[in-house]
C-alpha cells in the first residue's frame, strides 16, 4: 500500500469504521467534546456522517465524495465534520436517525445529518451522490446550499431547528396513558398473528415479496402462538409458517453453502441474491431459531443448520481470547490483483470455473455425469449466470452464479441414477474442494469490535443450541464468551457494563480510551444470555451475575414516571432526545425483551417487583400492542409468557446422577415458552437456595430424581417418571 497523503484525528481511534476514514481529507472529528467546542467557538455548523464498517453504500460514499479532495474541502471550510459508528454509538444512530425519518418518511446509512452548533438537527438524509443527477441533488450542491442558508439565514435555520426539536420531543415519547394495564393477550396475539399471516409468503416464506429478511423476531413469535394454540388450526398455521420460512432461507442464496453462516437479507422473493454482509446478531438469532425447530420437528435438518451457523462463528467471527466480532464485509476484491472491491465477490462462482473444480467422472451415475454436472445441477448454476439483472444494478454480479439448492435430494439423486445417501457424500466433497477454492480469494473486511449486546445474543445461540442439540461443546463455548465479557466488558468497581472492545495489535483486547458505557440492550441481551447460559450449564454464578446486571438496569434506565426503559442513562449534555425504541426490527427492541427477562429474573429470586415491572412495561406500550402488534412481536409473545405465568420447572437430584441427567434432558427437548428450569442440588448454603428458601423443602422421592413444576412458587406433587414430567411441560 502506498503512504496515504492525509491523516486525520480518527486515526487515533479504535472503531473499525472510523479508521476506515482515518486518510480521507476531510478533517474529520469523532463524537465528542473538541468538535462540539470547535462548532461553537467558530460558529460553524456540524456535519455529521452516521455508517459502519460493513456497509454498502457507506463505502460507495467514502469512495464518491470523502475520498474526493475537492469535495473534502468544502467540508472543511464550511462544517465541522463528526464520523460516528452507529455500531458503537447506537445512541447518536437514534437520536438522529428518528430526525431523518421524521423529515424525509424514510432511513438508513450512510446517515447524512446537518445540526447547529448546539447539536440540534435541521436537514438530513441517507447517500448522496457526489454530482447532481436527473433525480437527485449532488453531495457537493447540498453542502455549497446549506452553507449558504446558514450565512444568509441563521436565525431561520436556529428557529427551524429548535420547533423541530420540540416536535420530535412530542412524538417520540412513549408513557402509561393514566391507570392503563396490560393489553389482554388473546387479542393482541389473535391480532398479531392475523397481521403476519396477511403478510406470508406461501410459496417462498418470508413476510414480504422482496426485499426479504430474516426477521426472528416474527419466528419467535410464531413458535410461541403454535405452543399456545397446538390443538387449533391457527396454531398449526404459525407452525407452517414458521417451518418452511426456515427451510426456504436455509436452501437460499442468504444461505453461504460454501463458508457457512447466512448473509443480511434477499434482495429477491426467493430468498437468492443477497446483500453479502454476515452480521453476528443475525448468526446468534438464528441459531436460537433453527434450535427451537428442531426442538418442535425433531427433523435433523435444522439441527444441521444449526451445526452450521456455528461453524461459520467458531471459525470466523470468534477471538481467540473468547469474545465474538461483528461482522464480515459484502465488499471484497476479485482476485489478489483487483484494483476495484465487488459485493459478493467471495461467494460467487462463474459455470466455466465450477466446471474446472469438479472435472471428476462419478461412479454409478448416468453415463458421462461429472461432479460439476451433479453439483451444478443441485444448486441452479448456469452457464451465463444466473443473478436476475434486475437484481444488479451495478453489474456486478453479471455471469456469476449465486449458489441455491433448486431441487430436493431426492429428485437430484434420481436425476442422475444415484442413491440419495451417495448424492449426499458427492455434494459434500463438491462444497469441501470449493471451500478451499474460495479459501486463495482475498478475503471481505472483518469488524472486529466486540460489542456486549451482540455477544449476548450470539451466547444465547450457543446455549440454546447446547441444550436442544444435546452438544456440551457448544455450552462451553457460550460460557468461554460470556467469562470473556466479565473481563473485558464489565467494570467490576462500578458493577457496570461497557458497550464495546476491539481486537488490538498482536491479537490482544483493547479498550477505548475513555470507554463507552452499557446502553440498555447491552444490560438485555447479556441479562438474557446469562439466563440461557444458567440453564444449559446449571452454574449458579452466571445467574447471580445475571440478577446484578438487571438490579444496575433498573437503576441506570428506569423510567419510574412514564414506566419502561430509556434506551440510554440520563445526564449526558450532547443526547437532545431520551428514547425508548418502539418497533423490534433486526434485532427485538429491549423492552420486549426485558420484560420476559424481568419475568425469568423473578422466577429465580423471588423478588415480586420485577413481576409488577414487567407489568408496567406492557402498561407503557399498550396502546401500540393493541393497535400494530406486528411492529412488536417479540414484546407480543411477552404478553402471553405474562398473562400465562411462568413455570418453574424444578428438579431435585444430583446434576451428575443418570437420573437427575435424563430428566434434564426431558425438559431441554421440549419447546415451552413459558418455563424456567434450576436444579435443587441439596446445597443449601448455593446461591438458589439463599434467594428461594422453599427450596429446601423439596426433597428426592425414594431417592430418586425428583420434578417439581411450581407455579408462583406453589409446587406440583413430586414426579419422578420422565413420561410424567412430559406431559406437564406443555403450556
Amino acid at each position: 500500500p502506498s503512504v496515504p497523503r492525509h491523516t486525520n484525528r480518527l486515526i487515533n481511534e479504535k472503531s473499525p469504521y472510523l479508521l476506515q476514514h482515518a486518510h480521507n481529507p476531510v478533517d474529520w472529528y469523532p463524537w465528542g467534546r473538541e468538535a462540539f467546542d470547535k462548532a461553537k467557538m467558530e460558529n460553524k455548523l456540524i456535519f455529521l456522517s452516521v455508517g459502519y464498517s460493513t456497509c454498502h453504500w457507506c463505502h460507495v460514499m467514502e469512495e464518491e465524495s470523502f475520498k474526493s479532495k475537492e469535495i473534502g474541502e468544502i467540508m472543511n471550510e464550511h462544517f465541522v465534520c463528526i464520523k460516528v459508528d452507529r455500531e458503537e454509538r447506537p445512541d447518536v444512530d437514534k437520536v438522529y436517525m428518528t430526525f431523518v425519518q421524521a423529515t424525509s418518511g424514510g432511513g438508513g446509512w450512510p446517515m447524512s445529518v446537518w445540526l447547529t452548533p448546539d447539536l440540534k438537527p435541521f436537514a438530513g438524509g441517507t447517500y448522496f451522490p457526489p454530482e447532481d443527477g436527473v433525480h437527485r441533488v449532488g453531495f457537493r450542491t447540498v453542502l455549497l446550499r446549506i452553507a449558504e442558508q446558514w450565512k444568509e439565514n441563521k436565525d431561520a435555520l436556529l428557529e427551524s431547528s429548535q420547533r423541530i426539536l420540540e416536535a420530535l420531543q412530542h412524538t417520540s415519547e412513549i408513557h402509561v396513558q393514566g391507570q392503563e394495564s396490560p393489553p389482554p393477550p388473546k387479542e393482541v396475539m389473535d391480532t398479531c398473528f392475523q397481521q403476519l399471516s396477511r403478510s406470508y409468503d406461501e410459496d417462498y416464506g418470508g413476510f414480504s415479496k422482496f426485499p426479504k429478511f430474516p426477521t426472528p423476531v416474527n419466528l419467535n413469535f410464531l413458535f410461541t402462538y403454535w405452543a399456545l394454540h397446538r390443538t387449533t388450526p391457527e396454531g398449526a398455521r404459525a407452525l407452517q409458517m414458521a417451518l418452511h420460512t426456515l427451510k426456504m432461507m436455509a436452501h437460499g442464496g442468504i444461505h453461504d453453502h460454501i463458508g457457512q453462516g447466512f448473509h443480511r437479507y434477499s434482495t429477491d422473493q426467493h430468498w437468492h441474491v443477497p446483500h453479502f454482509e454476515k452480521m453476528l446478531y443475525d448468526q446468534g438469532q438464528l441459531a436460537v431459531m433453527y434450535s427451537r425447530a428442531f426442538q418442535i420437528s425433531g427433523d435433523e435438518f435444522f439441527a444441521d443448520v444449526v451445526r452450521d451457523i456455528l461453524l461459520y462463528v467458531s471459525r470466523d467471527l470468534s477471538d481467540q481470547a473468547g469474545g465474538f466480532y461483528s461482522a464480515e464485509d459484502a465488499d471484497s476484491y476479485p482476485t489478489t490483483t483487483s484494483r476495484e472491491k465487488r459485493e459478493g465477490a467471495f461467494c460467487v462462482w462463474a459455470a466455466k470455473e465450477l466446471r474446472a473444480l469438479l472435472p471428476d467422472p462419478v461412479e454409478g451415475a448416468t453415463e458421462g455425469t461429472t461432479l460439476g454436472d451433479v453439483f451444478m445441477h443441485h444448486y441452479g448454476v448456469e452457464e451465463a449466470g444466473n443473478v436476475d439483472p434486475m437484481k444488479d444494478p451495478h453489474q456486478e454480479l453479471k455471469g456469476k452464479n449465486v449458489l441455491i439448492a433448486r431441487c430436493s435430494p431426492e429428485l437430484t439423486a434420481a436425476r442422475f441414477g444415484l442413491e440419495p445417501g451417495r448424492l449426499s457424500a458427492l455434494l459434500q466433497e463438491c462444497r469441501q474442494r470449493l471451500s478451499s477454492a474460495r479459501a486463495q480469494r482475498p478475503r471481505p473486511h472483518l469488524d472486529t469490535k466486540m460489542l456486549a449486546a451482540w455477544n449476548g445474543l450470539m451466547i444465547s445461540g450457543f446455549a440454546q443450541a447446547g441444550t436442544a442439540l444435546a452438544e456440551q461443546e457448544y455450552v462451553s463455548r457460550a460460557a468461554q464468551a460470556a467469562a470473556f465479557l466479565r473481563t473485558h466488558l464489565f467494570d467490576p468497581d462500578s458493577g457496570r457494563l461497557l458497550r464495546s472492545c476491539y481486537r488490538g495489535k498482536d491479537s490482544s483486547v483493547e479498550q477505548s480510551t475513555v470507554p463507552i458505557q452499557g446502553f440498555l440492550e447491552d444490560y438485555v441481551f447479556v441479562i438474557q444470555a446469562l439466563f440461557d447460559l444458567y440453564e444449559a450449564s446449571l452454574e449458579q454464578g452466571w445467574l447471580e451475575w445475571a440478577l446484578h446486571l438487571q438490579h444496575m438496569q433498573d437503576k441506570l434506565f428506569w423510567d419510574p414516571k412514564g414506566f419502561a426503559y430509556f434506551s440510554t442513562e440520563a445526564g449526558d449534555p450532547s443526547l437532545l432526545l431520551r428514547l425508548k425504541d418502539d418497533q423490534d426490527g433486526a434485532e427485538p427492541t429491549p423492552n420486549s425483551v426485558t420484560v420476559t427477562n424481568l419475568l425469568r429474573a423473578a422466577c429465580y429470586s423471588g423478588h415480586m417487583d420485577w413481576v409488577e415491572k414487567a407489568g408496567k412495561i406492557l402498561a407503557a406500550f399498550s396502546e401500540r400492542l393493541q393497535k400494530i402488534p406486528i411492529t412488536l412481536p417479540e414484546m407480543v409473545r411477552a404478553t402471553a409468557v405474562f398473562h400465562h405465568t411462568i413455570k418453574q420447572v424444578i428438579i431435585c437430584g444430583d446434576p451428575q446422577g443418570e437420573d437427575t441427567k435424563e430428566m434434564l434432558h426431558c425438559v431441554r427437548s421440549v419447546f415451552s415458552p413459558n418455563k424456567v428450569l434450576m436444579v435443587a442440588d441439596g446445597d443449601s448454603a448455593g446461591f438458589l437456595y439463599r434467594q428461594l428458601p422453599f427450596l429446601s423443602s423439596l426433597e428426592r422421592k425414594d431417592g430418586k430424581a425428583t420434578a417439581y413444576i411450581c407455579s408462583n412458587f406453589t409446587c406440583s406433587l413430586p414426579v419422578t417418571s420422565v413420561q410424567e414430567l412430559r406431559g406437564m411441560l406443555s403450556p
